[in-house]
C-alpha cells in the first residue's frame, strides 16, 4: 500500500500517469472516492501515463468511454448508476473484462463483490482543503512519485 497526497487536479492526473506506466497492460484499476473527489482526473492522467493522448471525460451518461492509442486500448467505466447484477451486465463489463485491455472503473465500491481478486485499488479522499486529496494505492508501486 502506497499513500500520495496532492494539491491540485495536475498533480492527481501526475500520479495516475505514473501508475499507468507503473502496471502491466490489461490490469484493472477499481477506484473508489466520493463525486468530486478526482477519479477523472486521475484517468486523465492514467491516459496519458499509457500514451493515450485524448480528452477523457466522465462516463456517467455513457457507462463506458474508449479511449485508443499507441496500440493499447483503455476502458473507463463509471458504475454510479449500478445497482444491480442486471445493470452490469448492460454495461457489457464482463466482455470488456476479456479483451485484454486496461481497464478504469469509477465507483468500483457499487461493484466490489465482482471485481478481480488482483485488481488495483485507488481511493481518493477529499480533506478539509479543497485543493487537497489522499490517494492510498494497493496493489502497485510507482515506478517515478511526481509528487512525493
Amino acid at each position: 500500500m502506497a499513500n500520495y497526497k496532492t494539491y491540485s487536479s495536475v498533480q492527481t492526473e501526475d500520479i495516475g500517469s505514473s501508475l499507468a506506466k507503473s502496471v502491466k497492460y490489461g490490469s484493472v484499476i477499481a477506484m473508489f472516492g466520493d463525486l468530486g473527489a478526482g477519479k477523472t482526473a486521475f484517468t486523465r492522467g492514467f491516459a496519458k501515463g499509457m500514451d493515450i493522448n485524448c480528452d477523457v471525460s466522465s462516463p456517467t451518461f455513457a457507462l463506458v468511454n474508449e479511449y485508443r492509442g499507441n496500440g493499447k486500448t483503455l476502458y473507463h467505466f463509471d458504475m454510479y448508476r449500478i445497482t444491480g447484477w442486471d445493470d452490469l451486465y448492460s454495461t457489457g463489463y464482463f466482455d470488456y473484462l476479456d479483451t485484454g485491455a486496461t481497464l478504469i472503473i469509477e465507483w468500483s465500491e457499487n461493484i466490489e463483490a465482482i471485481l478481480p481478486e488482483d485488481c488495483i485499488r485507488v481511493t481518493i479522499t477529499k480533506t478539509d482543503n479543497p485543493d487537497e486529496r489522499n490517494i492510498e494505492i494497493i496493489g502497485a508501486e510507482l515506478i517515478e512519485n511526481t509528487c512525493g
